[in-house]
């Protein structure tokens, strides 16, 4: 069987179930909205005509492209002041404007209004506002950002040091393989969330030092799963004939045997993208994660316990958000599993 063929078989596997097919629809749709934040909430407008010249000072929040607009017209502009004008009919004849495009939602995530707080769901604020005026839909928007970014980068940086250090100890084995297991072991009898307390609290809570911090306690699975991929894979005729033509330790271990172990350790990055979305949301919600004005899921969800009663919306909204994307990443990462385990397939 050819790799391409294997790879057409995995994914019909993977497509035969509808719970992974909806799974994997909701993770896109949330990656999808996490990359267009700010062309979805925001105070900046999309497009703007000014003067008989086109704008689109959306760019300056899209990283690619704010370098270009650092000289921008626009860069002295109050946007909020101008959407408020524009708001007005009366008034919109004073704007020096031709047309102005808001994205759906037309407010910051950071953007204060004292005067209505706690405001239920309503036309204009279609999940309510927060506690300081702030509109929850645009903050769960971009809140998105930051759960999303965690998982990806802290499992990119455990799958990297998990895969190098349990490669090297599959292959190698002797004294090397059975220090680092013992390290493996004695990190593994600390608990994660507890860990990560006990860092953040000497280095300081932020958006980086989450994601260096998961990265850096929980490669342990990955190195495991590794490494008895590669104490399969070793004994067998590609590996054995590679070493006797002379292949190069590191060609054998990257090119021949690393392909074919990766399977298991991206299913586990899976459901660990999961759980590092659970563990900032948990870290944000007890005042350790993401710092205020940033937009989180759980610094949403901590501002509800105060207002149970009266602002249902920060409860259910967040909580609803969270819940959906550990279970549709659970859920791709068991179609994957289930799509690679040979016994698994008809």
């Amino acid at each position: 069987m050819t790799k391409n063929s294997a790879i057409k078989l995995v994914l019909k596997q993977y497509w035969q179930s509808k719970l992974n097919r909806i799974g994997l629809v909701f993770v896109v749709a949330m990656f999808f909205i996490a990359v267009f934040a700010p062309f979805l909430a925001g105070n900046v407008p999309l497009y703007l005509k000014m003067e008989n010249k086109t704008y689109f000072p959306v760019l300056t929040q899209v990283a690619p492209f704010k370098f270009f607009y650092k000289k921008s017209a626009l860069r002295d502009v109050d946007f909020i002041k101008v959407r408020a004008i524009h708001e007005l009919p009366l008034q919109r004849d004073e704007l020096p404007l031709q047309k102005i495009i808001f994205p759906p939602i037309p407010y910051s995530p950071t953007e204060y209004n004292l005067d209505i707080p706690l405001e239920a769901p309503n036309k204009e604020h279609p999940l309510g506002t927060d506690d300081q005026g702030r509109d929850v839909a645009s903050r769960m928007i971009h809140g998105s950002r930051i759960s999303l970014s965690v998982g990806f980068v802290a499992v990119g940086i455990y799958v990297i040091i998990g895969t190098i250090i349990g490669a090297l100890c599959g292959f190698y084995g002797g004294k090397f393989d059975m220090i680092i297991s013992r390290i493996i072991e004695i990190i593994m009898c600390f608990p994660t969330f507890f860990l990560i307390l006990a860092v953040i609290a000497f280095i300081g809570p932020s958006l980086f030092n989450i994601m260096v911090i998961i990265g850096l306690t929980s490669w342990t699975g990955i190195a495991r799963l590794v490494r008895g991929e590669f104490l399969r894979l070793r004994p067998l005729d590609f590996a054995t004939t590679a070493q006797a033509l002379g292949f190069s330790s590191g060609r054998i271990i990257f090119n021949h045997l690393l392909p074919n172990a990766l399977a298991p350790a991206m299913v586990a990055a899976t459901f660990g993208m999961a759980s590092a979305v659970l563990v900032e949301s948990s870290l944000s919600f007890l005042g350790f994660g993401v710092q205020p004005p940033t937009p989180s899921w759980g610094d949403i969800l901590s501002q509800s316990h105060d207002y149970i009663d009266i602002a249902w919306w920060l409860t259910l909204y967040p909580g609803l958000a969270i819940f959906l994307t550990i279970t549709s990443l659970n859920l791709v990462g068991e179609g994957l599993r289930n799509a690679i385990d040979p016994k698994m397939k008809t």
